[in-house]
C-alpha cells in the first residue's frame, strides 16, 4: 500500500476521528511505526480498531475525493486510451471514466499532488483522482497497461548503443538530440526505477577512463549496479542535465540542480550535482523521497530521554539549539522533525536552507543562493525583521553567522542549526574556533545533539552469534561481565539484497547545558575537559548508545565500531 507510508498524514487523520482513544493510537505509533515493522494505517487495521475500508473511507474524506469500495467493475474503454502504459506505470493510476471536460483516475496514491498538476497540462483535462486499494491499482495496471521495460540488461542488449561512441561534448545539438533519443530516456528512467525500489538516498554516475560506473548507496553503503558501456556516459549525463535544467554545453565548471518526477506513483525529488573530471562530468543525485521520510520524532527511533529534550529545546522562548555530525547522518530530518513539533497556527517558522530538501506546509522556507549573495548569514539577519519565533539556519558555516544566530536567541527567539563536528562537545569549540566568544556562546547555547546513523540488522535473516574477543576489546567490554546478553548478525537474504542489513538507526549522544557547562564553556575549557563535565552531569556518548543498539538487537558490532 504505497499511499499508506504516509503515516504522519494517517495519524493527522485519525486523530480526528470521535470516540477513538488518542492514547491508544500514541501506544501503536510508538511501539511498531517507531520500530519499522509497520506503517501506521497497517497497525490500525492489525490491532481491530478499523478496518481496511475504513481507512480508504476517511482518507477519501479527509482528500475530497471519490471513494471505490471493493472489485473494480466495468473500465471504459475510451478512458484507457486517454494515457499510455508509460505514463500510467509512472503514476501508478489506472483511467476509471471520463466525464465533461475530465477524467477519474483510481491512484494508488491519492496523496501525490503532483499526478494532478503533471497530467492536467499534459492531457488539458481535469483530473479527478479516485482513493481505493492499491492492490487493486497494481491489479488492474498488470491487466490493462502490463509491464514492458524489463531489465537494465534486456534494455542494454535490444538496443545498439554504438551511435553514441562518436559523440562530441562540443556540439550543443547533438549532445541535445542524444539526450533525447528514447532508448537514453528509458535507460535514465530505469536507473531511477530501480534506484527508488532499493530505496537509495543517492545515484552516482562516474565516467572512468575505460567503464562508465553507476552506483546506488543503500542504507549509508554503495552497491554497483553492471556497468553499461562507456560510450553511454556522455548521453546519459548529458539526458540529467536536461530534466535538471541545467546548461548541457557547460562541462567545465560544476552546476546544482534540483528534478521533480513522479517514479512508480511516489513524489521524487532528485537534486543533482554534476563535477567536472578528468574523463568526463560526475553526476551524483541524491534521492528526496518524501513518502520514505516520516518527519515525526516518534518515529526516528530516539531514546526517551532524547525526545524529551528535543522537544524541551524547541519549546523554550529562546537559545540555540546544535545538531551536530558528519554528512548523511540525518541531522536536517531530525532538526525538520522538532520544527514539526510547534509548527502551530500561532508560531512563526523561518528556515534558510541549501537547498530546501523538504517543503513543509506552514513552515517559510528560503533556499540560500550564494551566486545573488543570499548566504546563511544575510537570509538569517533579514529573519530577525519578519518577526519569528522559531528560526532553523541549515548550517553555521562562519562567524558572521554565529554571531547572528546567538543575536537572535539573545533577542527571544529559537535558533536551530547544524554543524559538522565529531561529537557535541566538539561543538563548543567549534564554535569558539571560529571567533565566537564564550560569554555569548554560553549565554545563548540550550542543547547539543550528536548522531550517527548505523544500518540495522534484517529481521527476516537475523542470527544469534557469539562475537570475538578482539571485538569485544574493542568496545571494550569484558565478556565475563555480559551475563545472557546476545549478539545478533544479518546472514543475508533476498529482501536485504543478501547484505544482512535493512535500514538504518540512530545513535545518539545530548548535552543540556547547564550553568556548571556555561561555567566550563566561560573559563575556555578544551572538548576533553567539557566532554567529562557532560558525562558527569549524565550524557551518554554515541558509543554508549552503540553499545545499547547492540545489545538490543539492532545493529552489529562492526557497524558500532565504525561509526562510533
Amino acid at each position: 500500500m504505497l499511499y499508506l507510508d504516509y503515516n504522519s498524514t494517517i495519524r493527522d487523520i485519525f486523530n480526528q476521528v470521535e470516540g477513538v482513544s488518542q492514547h491508544g493510537l500514541d501506544e501503536l505509533f510508538d511501539d511498531e511505526v517507531r520500530e519499522g515493522r509497520k506503517s501506521y494505517s497497517e497497525s490500525i487495521i492489525a490491532a481491530g480498531l478499523a478496518t481496511k475500508e475504513d481507512i480508504f473511507s476517511l482518507v477519501s474524506e479527509y482528500l475530497g475525493c471519490e471513494l471505490q469500495i471493493g472489485e473494480v467493475g466495468q473500465i471504459e474503454p475510451d478512458a484507457l486510451q486517454v494515457i499510455e502504459a508509460e505514463v500510467a506505470r509512472q503514476y501508478a493510476i489506472v483511467p476509471l471514466y471520463l466525464s465533461e471536460g475530465g477524467i477519474h483516475f483510481l491512484a494508488a496514491d491519492p496523496f501525490n499532488s503532483s499526478i494532478i498538476d503533471d497530467l492536467t497540462f499534459a492531457l488539458n483535462l481535469e483530473i479527478y483522482l479516485v482513493v481505493c486499494d492499491p492492490e487493486q491499482v497494481s491489479v488492474l495496471l498488470d491487466q490493462y497497461y502490463p509491464s514492458q521495460e524489463g531489465s537494465i540488461q534486456d534494455l542494454l542488449g535490444d538496443v545498439g548503443f554504438d551511435e553514441f561512441e562518436d559523440l562530441d561534448e562540443s556540439k550543443e545539438s547533438d549532445l541535445t538530440d542524444a539526450a533525447n533519443e528514447t532508448p537514453i530516456i528509458r535507460f535514465v528512467n530505469l536507473v531511477m526505477q530501480q534506484a527508488i525500489r532499493a530505496q537509495a538516498s543517492d545515484i552516482h554516475f562516474e565516467p572512468f577512463e575505460e567503464e562508465f560506473r553507476i552506483r546506488y548507496r543503500v542504507d549509508g553503503a554503495l552497491y554497483e549496479m553492471s556497468p553499461p558501456p562507456k560510450s553511454l556516459a556522455l548521453p546519459v549525463i548529458s539526458r540529467i542535465k536536461v530534466i535538471a535544467e541545467l546548461n548541457i554545453a557547460e562541462h567545465r565548471i560544476p552546476q546544482d540542480g534540483r528534478i521533480k518526477m513522479t517514479i512508480e506513483g511516489r513524489a521524487v525529488d532528485l537534486r543533482v550535482s554534476t563535477l567536472p573530471t578528468q574523463f568526463g562530468e560526475s553526476v551524483v543525485l541524491r534521492v528526496l523521497d518524501k513518502s520514505a521520510v516520516n518527519l515525526d520524532l516518534d518515529s526516528l527511533g530516539l531514546p526517551e530521554n532524547v525526545k524529551t529534550g528535543i522537544r524541551d529545546a524547541v519549546r523554550r522562548p529562546n537559545g540555540i539549539f546544535i545538531v551536530t555530525g558528519p554528512t548523511g547522518s540525518g541531522k536536517t530530518t531530525t532538526l525538520y522533525s522538532a520544527l514539526k513539533e510547534v509548527n502551530l497556527l500561532d508560531t512563526k517558522l523561518l528556515t534558510a536552507e541549501d537547498p530546501v530538501e523538504y517543503e513543509i506546509e506552514g513552515i517559510m522556507q528560503v533556499p540560500v543562493n550564494h551566486q545573488v549573495g543570499l548566504d546563511f548569514s544575510r537570509a538569517l539577519r533579514a529573519f530577525l525583521r519578519q518577526d519569528p519565533d522559531k528560526i532553523m539556519v541549515g548550517e553555521i558555516r562562519d562567524i558572521e553567522t554565529a554571531r547572528i544566530a546567538v543575536q537572535a536567541s539573545l533577542t527571544g527567539h529559537v535558533v536551530l542549526s547544524t554543524l559538522h563536528t565529531n561529537d557535541a562537545p566538539g561543538a563548543v569549540t567549534r564554535l569558539v574556533d571560529m571567533g565566537l566568544q564564550p560569554f555569548l556562546l554560553s549565554a545563548s547555547l540550550e542543547f547539543v545533539l550528536a548522531q550517527r546513523l548505523v544500518r540495522k540488522i534484517c529481521s527476516d535473516c537475523k542470527q544469534e552469534y557469539v562475537p570475538k574477543k578482539e571485538m569485544l576489546q574493542n568496545l571494550e567490554l569484558n565478556p565475563n561481565e555480559l551475563g545472557e546478553r546476545k549478539f545478533y548478525f544479518g546472514g543475508g537474504c533476498e529482501t536485504c539484497n543478501q547484505s544482512g542489513y535493512r535500514g538504518r538507526t540512530g545513535l545518539f549522544e545530548m548535552i543540556k547545558v547547564t550553568d556548571a557547562f556555561r561555567e566550563m564553556i566561560n573559563s575556555g575549557a578544551a572538548t576533553l575537559v567539557l566532554r567529562q563535565c557532560a558525562i558527569e552531569q549524565g550524557m551518554k556518548s554515541l558509543r554508549e548508545d552503540g553499545l545499547r543498539s547492540i545489545f538490543d538487537g539492532e545493529s552489529t558490532v562492526e557497524e558500532v565500531l565504525k561509526y562510533t
